[in-house]
């Protein structure tokens, strides 16, 4: 009788635990449906396929942008330049067209913003600056760059054939969105199945570690904020196409938005954790809470507040549930 009692115990530890494992894992899922649970109850409009794809447009800049930061902060660094890349990248793009052409300009763009990545790499690695300090300097610096390039002003009349990212194909789907898609499906399958990143992620738990190993640590920091910058500079371009306009005040606290994502997605900002899969998720869940807010009218101060709020429970539950898993192993 004690036998069987103990096995039943035995039973329901086992099933707690894969149940508690279960939970942690797709915590995001859940949270997912629970805000479009709302979002339906507030809205017939809601839960239809227009909505989705409106919202797919909306996240597409700071989700291009997200997917570098995911990189970078799971080396466990930062990146505050990002909206300055970025506005810098379309100013560069939108000012090259009457030069080189659509295809010369956009590739000048992301040249700028593989430029202003390795820069902030460089100055990380070498220099020994602190990432935060490094990328707040690139933020200045590179804000002031395109704010020189046109002394503030923006840049009109853009060709027709720049608008190519801001369209729609089949005159739904947003042809950014699609941009977005398919580089975070790229982005899933280089952090999971290469060895590049599992580099990335060696070198976010234990640098130390990962330079015993063999790893070059200041080479493979270096590439992530590259991929920052180019990813920025893409974001830039598909804005500037969106708004047929190049805009040297754009991307303002747009890296704010990126990082929430990012950590909302599970990555930690301790680096070592997390996945640009998450990060999708974290964008759209930030794009829904707005879209709730806007359909209950509230004002976007009380949205900022929300946010703020969302941002410290998402880096409790991220700090929960590495210490869970921890446990389990």
């Amino acid at each position: 009788m004690e036998h069987v009692k103990a096995v039943n115990r035995e039973k329901k530890a086992t099933t707690s635990i894969q149940l508690g494992k279960f939970l942690r894992k797709y915590n995001l899922f859940f949270l997912l449906v629970v805000f479009i649970a709302i979002g339906s109850a507030l809205s017939p409009k809601f839960l239809t396929i227009q909505n989705f794809l409106n919202l797919l447009q909306q996240s597409a800049v700071v989700g291009i942008i997200s997917i570098g930061m995911t990189f970078v902060i799971i080396v466990a660094g930062i990146d505050l330049s990002v909206g300055s890349v970025l506005a810098l990248a379309g100013m560069v793009t939108a000012l090259a067209i009457p030069y080189t052409g659509v295809f010369g300009a956009i590739l000048l763009g992301l040249i700028a913003g593989a430029v202003m990545g390795y820069i902030n790499g460089k100055v990380t690695t070498k220099l020994k600056v602190p990432a935060f300090i490094a990328t707040m300097a690139m933020m200045v610096a590179a804000r002031g760059l395109a704010l020189l390039f046109t002394d503030g002003k923006p840049v009109y009349n853009l060709p027709e054939s720049m608008r190519i990212f801001g369209k729609n194909l089949f005159d739904r789907i947003p042809v950014s969105g699609i941009i977005w898609i398919v580089l975070t499906i790229l982005a899933v399958l280089v952090l999971r199945y290469t060895t590049f990143g599992r580099k990335l992620y060696a070198i976010g738990g234990n640098p130390q570690s990962a330079h015993l190993s063999g790893i070059q640590v200041n080479r493979y920091i270096t590439y992530t904020y590259i991929i920052s910058g180019v990813l920025s500079a893409l974001a830039g371009i598909v804005l500037a196409s969106w708004l047929t306009v190049g805009q040297p005040t754009a991307g303002k606290s747009i890296e704010l938005d990126a990082i929430a994502a990012v950590v909302l997605g599970g990555t930690s900002l301790f680096g070592g954790v997390g996945g640009v899969g998450g990060t999708f998720i974290g964008v759209l869940l930030m794009s829904m809470i707005t879209n709730i807010f806007n359909l209950l009218g509230l004002s976007s101060y009380f949205q900022s507040i929300f946010m703020g709020a969302i941002i410290v429970l998402a880096l409790v539950l991220n700090r929960f549930v590495i210490s869970k898993q921890t446990k389990d192993v």
